[in-house]
Parts: structure tokens; C-alpha cells; sequence
């Protein structure tokens, strides 16, 4: 297993707290089982984000491994990630409802999972956990073989897993298991108007 020290290869233009900077998305897994406890843990971080109206919009369908549903939701992804996320001990998968309970639309309501999502990793992170996020599988077999209600969006599935061995991966994955860096501000930070750079 590869050790990074993301302090030498991530560089903040502004101090952030450390965690914010070592959450990344490697596909290195072990293929160790995860104890349901370890992946709720995960799910009572997601819990506390925050939403418009206190609406909480955000559902999570996972299995674990070797469990019933775990065929299931691998069979949904792409081969490209099946080949790696093959390792992981959980499977996820991440809607949200488009309504407030009252049934009037909420705009905001990707958003509000996106947030409960970045709980869900970083609290990973914390954990010692790889959490790696994706959009390649099947969205309508998703919907289909889940159950999704037709007023929830299909928004992405994640593979969870103790961190394994870069020697593991398939072969052309392995030169890119290295922490991405991140655009600087001013690409996409506006002061004012969208694309007048920040001062």
C-alpha cells in the first residue's frame, strides 16, 4: 500500500484545515470485508449536512460485500470501474428527492446531497477508509433494479474500502493512482459577476 504525503504534493493558496487537503479518491482497495457499524459511521457524518429547509433529500442505497445486494449494484457499473472497484468492502449509490415533503419542488436539492455526500467521504477519510466516488454505471438500470421513485435523481455511486496494494490494480490504472491537484481560485472564483476574477 502507498503512503502520500499529500503535504508535499497538494498546496493550498490559503490555510484550510488538513483534511480538506487529504481527502482524495484512490481505487487501490484490499478487498477486506467492512463492518456495517464502519460504513455507518460514514452515513451519520452525511446526516449532518446541511439542506434548504432542514429538507434532508438525500438517499443512499448501498451493500455490502458478499452481501445480497452487492451483485446487484457492481453489476451496474461500467466494466472500466468493475475492474478496480472489484476491491472495494461497500458499494453506494446516491439519490435525491426533488420535493420538499409539502411537495413543492426544491431547486437546491443536488446540492444538499452533495453535501451529505462530501460529509460521507471526508468522514471516511477520517476513518482510514478509501471512499472513491463515480458516475460510470447505468442510470436507468439503477433506477429500475433500485426501486428509485420517479421523483428522485440518480445522482452517483461510490466504492468504499480499506486501502490496498497499487500493484493490485489493473495495469494502466496504476500510474495514475497519484493525488490530483486542484485548479487555482482564480479560475473559478468571480468577484461581482461571473468571470471578473477576485481581486
Amino acid at each position: 500500500m502507498a503512503v502520500f504525503d499529500l503535504s508535499k504534493s497538494r498546496h493550498p493558496e490559503y490555510p484550510i484545515e488538513p483534511i480538506f487537503r487529504d481527502r482524495w479518491s484512490p481505487r487501490a482497495m484490499s478487498g477486506d470485508p467492512l463492518e456495517r457499524s464502519e460504513l455507518m459511521s460514514l452515513f451519520e457524518a452525511a446526516r449532518w449536512a446541511p439542506s434548504s429547509y432542514n429538507n434532508q433529500p438525500w438517499r443512499f442505497v448501498y451493500a455490502l460485500r458478499d452481501s445480497p445486494g452487492w451483485d446487484r449494484l457492481f453489476s451496474l457499473l461500467v466494466e472500466f470501474n468493475q475492474s478496480w472497484a472489484s476491491g472495494a468492502g461497500a458499494l453506494i449509490l446516491v439519490a435525491a428527492k426533488q420535493t420538499f415533503d409539502n411537495g413543492k419542488p426544491s431547486v437546491t436539492h443536488a446540492l444538499d446531497a452533495g453535501a451529505a455526500w462530501e460529509n460521507f467521504a471526508l468522514q471516511g477519510t477520517l476513518n482510514g477508509l478509501v471512499v472513491h466516488g463515480m458516475e460510470g454505471f447505468d442510470y436507468q438500470r439503477a433506477r429500475t433494479e433500485l426501486g428509485i421513485p420517479d421523483d428522485h435523481d440518480v445522482l452517483a455511486m461510490a466504492a468504499i474500502g480499506r486501502p490496498g496494494r497499487i500493484e493490485d490494480l489493473p495495469g494502466p490504472l496504476r500510474e495514475r493512482e497519484v493525488p490530483s491537484d486542484r485548479k487555482p481560485l482564480a479560475e473559478w472564483v468571480f468577484e461581482g459577476r461571473f468571470g471578473r476574477p477576485a481581486e
